[in-house]
């Protein structure tokens, strides 16, 4: 019983150091574009508004800006 106790702390720990291992930098840095049509959104229109603000002030998503023919 206690062998059993002791091997299951050890593996309890190891699985801990690694999960603590996989955390160690992000997979991407924060300069590169977001989705892959962001570089082509910058360069024909310049960036597209995400959130307008409504008749209060809150955020709303900006369909009518976005889905608009230009």
């Amino acid at each position: 019983m206690k062998v059993m106790r002791t091997t299951l702390l050890i593996l309890g720990l190891l699985l801990t150091l690694l999960g603590l291992g996989g955390c160690y930098r992000p997979l991407f840095t924060e300069d590169l574009p977001r989705h892959q049509y962001l570089e082509y959104d910058q360069a024909r229109n310049g960036m597209q508004p995400t959130e307008d603000p409504d008749v209060f002030g809150n955020p709303q998503p900006a369909l009518r800006r976005r889905l608009d023919p230009q």
